[in-house]
């Protein structure tokens, strides 16, 4: 199996060329990599891709209807509409400050939801 992508890990964005043996499917031939970084991002991709995530979540006698969050690592590509049903369906109340942890392991993920914005009470 032969794949292209390209790689975040690195301002280089490097044009990958990634080859899976059939004999040894771990073993991973990787090409145009200017960075050591390119076969961790190849690999991780392949057999256990992550991603982050940003949203918002709606502010009960908040200055501002939403507050906008982040979780504080990345998490499993397959836990993301888990991840974002938990968000949409979270309320919380005003005072909101930058950094509050407003959902706690979310999804069973490990990660938490945090506020990246403050939002006073009106």
């Amino acid at each position: 199996m032969t794949k292209e992508m390209v790689c975040i890990l690195c301002p280089n964005s490097c044009n990958l060329i990634v080859t899976q043996s059939d004999k040894n499917p771990d073993g991973l031939k990787v090409e145009n990599a200017l960075c050591p970084k390119g076969k961790e991002y190849a690999h991780n991709e392949l057999f256990n891709p992550k991603r982050t995530i940003a949203s918002s979540i709606l502010v009960e006698e908040g200055e501002l209807p939403l507050v906008s969050v982040k979780i504080d690592k990345p998490i499993p590509k397959s836990k993301i509409f888990e991840v974002m049903k938990e968000i949409k369906k979270a309320k919380v109340k005003a005072p909101v400050k930058i950094g509050d942890i407003l959902i706690k392991n979310v999804a069973g993920t490990d990660a938490n939801v945090i506020a990246t914005k403050s939002v006073d009470k009106i």
